[in-house]
């Protein structure tokens, strides 16, 4: 076997494991990281709830601007603006808070 055919072979070889081991971790991944963005959102959400503050949320591609009202557990938040007295929102859901 030529050099140039063994080193693709060996270079194809370590593609597919790259691959491979990176589809097996990239769940776990998310998973720690979508488990930390509630407790890194949690200071904003105590902000809002006591001093009455809004926030903007950004929820799977949409804008909700809004003062926190209640915390229902760990799973979600209670929310109203100007349009809607009654909002809730899953945590898990959330991609960025920011402060107004």
């Amino acid at each position: 076997m030529p050099s140039w055919s063994r080193r693709f072979l060996v270079g194809a070889i370590a593609g597919l494991a790259l691959v491979a081991l990176t589809e097996i971790f990239s769940p776990v991944l998310a998973q720690t990281l979508a488990a930390k963005a509630p407790q890194a959102f949690q200071e904003l959400f105590d902000y809002s709830l006591k001093e009455k503050k809004g926030l903007t949320f950004f929820v799977q591609g949409q804008t909700i601007p809004g003062v926190v009202t209640k915390m229902l557990g760990d799973d979600a938040i209670e929310v109203r603006n100007q349009t809607s007295n009654r909002i809730i929102i899953r945590l898990d859901r959330i991609d960025a808070v920011v402060a107004n």
